[in-house]
């Protein structure tokens, strides 16, 4: 039976933008990832950590704080010069970010590479770029797409980081991240078509909502609950590494601490993929995010 023009498949040249996109995402959140299980115990041996040893938390979660405080202005910018333009611009001051933070010598320098890394803010732009190339009824299969790749990157990271970071040092995975950044942008000019930047209503901000969307208690639950996640995640990866590898009660050291990561992410993936697609399915999002949180709690 041929496909009706509401059809949720994605044609061929759609598919070749999304995966081109997801790759970008890609590309770049695997140097972001790789960094997270070895960056404590490598910021313990630079100048300054001994006598500031809170600099090495915020190093690790500054990132997230300047992409924070880019993403609106980089997706507006997006919109009046175009995407690829902006996208190129971001995927630059990340890999710039990643050569200070490489040759870093000392906890201060490696905070500045973070927040240089974090300033690099294209998400916003990409997922606008997805919405140009995509037609409106597929645009939930694309952003499947993206969040997929997303979490096998993660979870690839996870796996890579000690063995990566033994054979080349953690500066080598920063210069394997400004490298990958670099490839982002061959990938985007190369391969990813050209089209006008329109607005779209379901991925870009409307600053005629903006105070309709900040005072919406429900968002404001689910931001806030977004956020306690996300410090929690960082929070581990500040100190669980240094209680494994402590001298004094050695668990597991850093390069054989992804046999306790790989296990947690393939149950992690065999508990939520089946949720996501009934929660999908049946329009019951609300109430697996809900289990997830009991879970989790």
């Amino acid at each position: 039976m041929p496909k009706t023009p509401t059809s949720s498949v994605l044609d061929q040249r759609e598919r070749r933008a999304v995966f081109s996109l997801a790759g970008i995402f890609g590309l770049r959140l695997l140097g972001l990832f790789l960094v997270l299980p070895v960056f404590s115990v490598y910021a313990h041996s630079l100048k300054g950590a001994a006598d500031h040893p809170a600099l090495i938390g915020i190093a690790l979660g500054a990132y997230g704080l300047t992409q924070a405080i880019f993403q609106i202005p980089f997706g507006k910018l997006s919109d009046r010069i175009g995407r690829k333009p902006v996208i190129a611009l971001g995927l630059l001051i990340f890999a710039a970010g990643s050569v200070v933070a490489a040759v870093a010598t000392s906890v201060d320098g490696l905070l500045i590479g973070r927040i240089i890394q974090g300033a690099g803010a294209v998400a916003a732009a990409i997922i606008a770029l997805t919405a140009d190339l995509v037609r409106e009824e597929r645009w939930t299969k694309a952003m499947a797409i993206i969040g997929i790749t997303i979490g096998v990157s993660f979870s690839i990271s996870l796996v890579l980081s000690a063995p990566l970071a033994h054979l080349i040092g953690v500066s080598g995975i920063f210069w394997a991240t400004a490298v990958l950044s670099l490839l982002a942008i061959a990938v985007l000019y190369l391969i990813i078509p050209s089209v006008p930047a329109k607005f779209h209503r379901d991925a870009e901000l409307n600053p005629a909502m903006l105070s309709q969307v900040l005072k919406d208690p429900n968002l404001r639950r689910l931001d806030f609950g977004i956020f306690a996640l996300h410090t929690g995640l960082t929070s581990i990866f500040v100190v669980l590494p240094l209680v494994l590898v402590d001298p004094a009660h050695p668990i597991l050291p850093l390069s054989a601490q992804w046999e306790l990561y790989l296990p947690i992410m393939l149950l992690s993936f065999l508990f939520m993929i089946p949720l996501i697609a009934v929660g999908e399915a049946k329009r019951k999002l609300k109430e697996v995010f809900r289990l997830f949180d009991i879970l989790s709690g």
